[in-house]
């Protein structure tokens, strides 16, 4: 399977926002956070068929994240 990159750099506020807009579109499996240095702090496997509760916890701590951010870059794993 070949897998492609998609970086989005965006404010923090807005990292909750655009990871459901990536979820929904359905072909992410990996997306992963840096911050303003490109350290990376966070990393989410998206399994095929994983909705609802099970992203849920994802999102929550991705919150905890944004309010630290000002400013992060998200990476996308997409299949294709």
């Amino acid at each position: 399977m070949v897998t492609k990159k998609e970086e989005f750099t965006i404010s923090g506020d807005k990292i909750v926002e655009k990871v459901k807009e990536i979820i929904n579109e359905g072909s992410a499996r990996r997306i992963i956070v840096k911050n303003e240095k490109g350290e990376e702090i966070a990393e989410f496997p998206l399994t095929a068929g994983a909705v609802g509760a099970l992203i849920a916890p994802a999102l929550a701590a991705l919150g905890a994240i944004a309010a630290l951010l000002t400013k992060c870059t998200l990476i996308v794993e997409r299949k294709e």
